[in-house]
């Protein structure tokens, strides 16, 4: 089975998820297609990479990922395919790898070089696709490239311990479909820092941020909140808390909460993408 997962900011509205696929089948039949998501925001790499973070391990290894985020080339902009924990990925070289391969170095790193062997309008993606379906089909790297070693990093992707390391400061990378705030904080630099030490979330700063009380406890899961008072569990509906998710980045959210009636993270604590959020030890 040679699966090909597609991530996008095309949304469903238009042709272009329907023409993907078809141009893919086109080349490769036999290719299981995945829709990852095409919910991406317009040319929003941080967004692209959190979600390919949060979603690759999912699939067997072998796996080919297609991303149709900011794909354009050019005098600055490389196109990559990049063997990275047993998948493979293929994009722009504009950082969007860099939350994956932050703590793990690739088995390869491959810049394209078939743009030539292709009709002349041929897209950016009609590059990603033909790639795609060559490793889908067992391909070697090797064929559609050079060999490279570096890739460009998203610096906003990474968060900063301070000299004394009694902060962590981390910012929004993403709200998802409940309005839950996922932070670029992972688990486990928050263990390497923290050694056991109490801490707090504080959530009143910046021009968008409303003043609020600070969290002190990160939760394992959100139903783990109920475990904090003798209250029925209808009682903290509406209450805010920190969890490491299931990707294992810091996200705050609000404890059932719907962004359609009584809001959610991001609309009541007023935390949109990019905004800073800080891990204070004490």
């Amino acid at each position: 089975m040679s699966i090909i997962t597609l991530t996008t900011d095309y949304g469903l509205k238009d042709h272009f998820v329907g023409a993907l696929k078809g141009k893919i089948l086109t080349q490769f039949s036999e290719a299981v297609i995945v829709d990852l998501s095409h919910g991406i925001e317009p040319f929003n790499i941080s967004q692209a990479s959190y979600i390919l973070n949060a979603g690759y391990l999912a699939f067997p290894k072998g796996t080919v990922h297609l991303i149709g985020v900011d794909a354009e080339r050019n005098h600055e902009t490389r196109h990559l395919a990049v063997e990275w924990n047993g998948h493979y990925f293929i994009a722009a070289d504009n950082g969007i790898l860099t939350m994956l391969t932050q703590h793990l170095k690739p088995e390869q790193i491959v810049e394209i070089s078939i743009h030539d062997r292709l009709p002349v309008e041929a897209t950016d993606l009609d590059v990603f696709v033909t790639v795609a379906c060559h490793v889908a089909k067992g391909g070697k790297l090797s064929v559609i490239g050079k060999q490279t070693t570096k890739m460009k990093e998203v610096t906003e992707l990474q968060p900063i311990v301070s000299d004394n390391q009694k902060t962590i400061r981390g910012s929004v990378i993403y709200i998802d479909h409940f309005g839950n705030v996922v932070t670029n904080i992972s688990q486990k630099l928050f263990l390497e820092v923290a050694k056991g030490r109490p801490y707090e979330i504080p959530l009143k700063s910046g021009k968008t941020q409303r003043r609020s009380s600070p969290i002190k406890n990160i939760w394992g899961k959100y139903s783990d909140i109920l475990a904090s008072g003798n209250y029925a569990s209808k009682d903290y509906e509406g209450e805010k808390l920190a969890i490491f998710n299931e990707a294992g980045y810091l996200e705050i959210a609000i404890y059932k909460s719907n962004p359609m009636t009584v809001g959610s993270a991001s609309t009541l604590l007023g935390l949109g993408y990019r905004d800073t959020v800080q891990i204070e030890f004490i």
